[in-house]
């Protein structure tokens, strides 16, 4: 992990698939999420602006209430699973995490500490923009993965 800092962030508005997942579940959410929510955009001749993410609705543990899809321009029409929505505006504080997804637990413990030491309110949800496709780099220990995480 490397960067931590605190950065404003404009709403960004989203095309996603939401639901509750089990943990061990994940992987296979989001490769469905991302490809429904691609065949969608293409649909409708809408591209993403950025990088995948994945948004979580309180801190993952056995059950997980994910978000999974890309940013958009402009707000999609719903279909199917896949539904507008958004990344919240506002301060965040941001890290980067170096590595494979099954050690991102240490970075999250990193931001936890310095909203404690920082005396900051962590928001209800957090991001994760997925800055590295595994599939053009076969290296996790190369993977980039951006968390975002809104101050209350």
């Amino acid at each position: 992990m490397t960067n931590m800092r605190i950065t404003e962030h404009p709403e960004q508005e989203t095309a996603a698939v939401r639901e509750h997942v089990p943990m061990a579940e994940l992987t296979e959410f989001f490769s469905r999420a991302f490809r429904d929510t691609m065949a969608a955009l293409q649909d409708q001749g809408v591209h993403p602006t950025g990088a995948p993410f994945g948004k979580y609705y309180g801190r993952p543990n056995a059950m997980v209430d994910v978000e999974a899809g890309f940013p958009v321009a402009t707000t999609i029409t719903p279909a199917g699973s896949v539904l507008p929505g958004s990344l919240p505006g506002g301060r965040v504080v941001e890290a980067m995490h170096i590595g494979p997804y099954d050690t991102m637990e240490s970075t999250y413990s990193a931001v936890e500490h310095y909203f404690a030491d920082a005396k900051l309110t962590p928001g209800a949800v957090m991001w994760e923009s997925y800055l590295t496709d595994p599939g053009a780099e076969p290296d996790p220990a190369k993977w980039r993965t951006q968390i975002c995480w809104p101050i209350d």
